[in-house]
């Protein structure tokens, strides 16, 4: 680790959006030593988990993978980052060690996916860009993935959610950020009445923090999730090369090749993105009342970055575009009550360690307008409304979008024709 500590980098500072990642490269830097050292403590005492011990042997069975994933780690550290570990066997001690870790609260450095913290420079660079797009290396990465959100899911994820400074989500500093008191929670029971990490995380407001825009009006479209605008796309294409730096939707991408019939209902239509931040709600909401006529979840990567975004501003979180076409997400299609408004397309993306989207409405089922419809687990990506053509008369959150505060959920966004 002597090289890494060695190489005090003055890299450019990445535009990372959402607070699901420090903007700081030194915090970053000093979190990933950190981590690397107490994972070393770990490994030396504990068997490795099954699902990465699967991961290593993937990787080092498979000629191409351990290639470029080697040449990915020489890569960003010949470009000066500070990874923490040299090789893919250390790598995988850390990645071990994060199977049972919870993220702490932290008002310098948070970080919220910590793996995503760890691959934050291979990825992106030359190497990593398809060593990440690589089917049988995305399926493992859910499996992992899949094993850290059931430790999540259970009692001994709760160590952080207390009072105490400075790591507490309950903490004074925590709350500045948060607002416990919109959400059901109840201090006087042991963490605040929450079963897991997933529980706090997935949190409900209480009743009438979050009023609907607008419930019967069917012209005005509300926010499906507490997000902040990223973009808004008209005219969108059934194709278009999602690959490059404008990041166009491709709608056929979006929705899948197996429900081309629905993408080419919004061929010539609108879409509304909207990113997440690591201290909001998680849940999403339905933006219109009508009857769900699609809910499915689409298999997709989840380090994946479009390599045209390059180094700087670089990465995942200046792919929002991209992920929408290629990130593991859920769909969710409403047939609105207003036939006018024809039908809209909810598109939930998960990215990086924020891979595991719930579903809560079903095809079949009717909803009105604010109700939930599903949620992300240990976080929240980014999120996109896909409107039939000349549906959309006026969007409130005008691009171009500088502002990272996020829209409340069931707030007006848009009012149709």
């Amino acid at each position: 680790m002597a090289h890494d500590r060695a190489q005090a980098q003055t890299q450019t500072e990445r535009r990372r959006l959402g607070d699901w990642l420090p903007r700081s490269e030194r915090h970053l830097a000093k979190y990933r030593l950190d981590l690397a050292e107490k994972a070393r403590e770990r490994g030396a005492k504990a068997s490795r988990n099954v699902v990465v011990d699967e991961l290593s042997k993937l990787i080092s069975g498979d000629p191409v993978l351990r290639m470029d994933l080697t040449r990915a780690i020489g890569e960003a550290r010949d470009s000066g980052y500070v990874l923490g570990y040299e090789s893919i066997e250390e790598l995988m001690v850390i990645v071990d060690y994060l199977m049972t870790y919870a993220p702490p609260f932290s008002e310098t450095s948070l970080i919220h996916c910590p793996l995503n913290a760890v691959l934050d420079w291979p990825m992106c660079m030359p190497s990593g860009y398809a060593l990440f797009r690589d089917p049988a290396l995305n399926a493992q990465l859910k499996r992992v993935l899949n094993c850290w959100c059931g430790f999540l899911t259970g009692p001994h994820s709760r160590e952080h959610l207390t009072t105490d400074a400075p790591n507490g989500w309950f903490s004074r500093e925590a709350d500045q950020h948060i607002g416990m008191s919109q959400f059901i929670c109840d201090p006087d029971k042991p963490y605040w009445g929450f079963a897991s990490w997933n529980h706090f995380f997935t949190r409900q407001f209480r009743d009438g923090v979050r009023p609907v825009a607008g419930p019967h009006d069917s012209k005005v479209i509300v926010s499906a999730c507490e997000a902040a605008p990223y973009n808004l796309q008209h005219d969108v294409k059934l194709h278009d090369r999602f690959w490059i730096k404008s990041q166009p939707y491709s709608l056929q991408e979006m929705f899948t090749a197996r429900h081309r019939d629905v993408a080419e209902r919004f061929v010539g239509g609108s879409v509304y993105q909207a990113f997440l931040s690591a201290f909001n709600y998680h849940r999403w909401h339905a933006p219109v009342s009508g009857m769900i006529s699609r809910a499915y979840l689409v298999e997709g990567s989840y380090y994946s970055n479009a390599d045209s975004e390059g180094e700087d501003p670089g990465g995942l979180n200046d792919s929002q575009g991209y992920i929408s076409a290629v990130a593991a997400r859920a769909v969710i299609v409403i047939a609105c009550d207003d036939a006018a408004l024809g039908q809209v397309g909810c598109v939930f993306v998960g990215m990086a360690d924020v891979s595991s989207c719930v579903i809560d409405a079903l095809p079949g089922q009717h909803v009105n307008k604010g109700d939930e419809l599903g949620f992300f687990q240990y976080g929240g990506s980014t999120c996109c409304l896909v409107f039939e053509p000349r549906v959309i008369q006026r969007c409130l959150p005008e691009p171009r979008f500088d502002d990272q505060t996020p829209v409340k959920v069931n707030a007006q966004i848009a009012t149709a024709s």
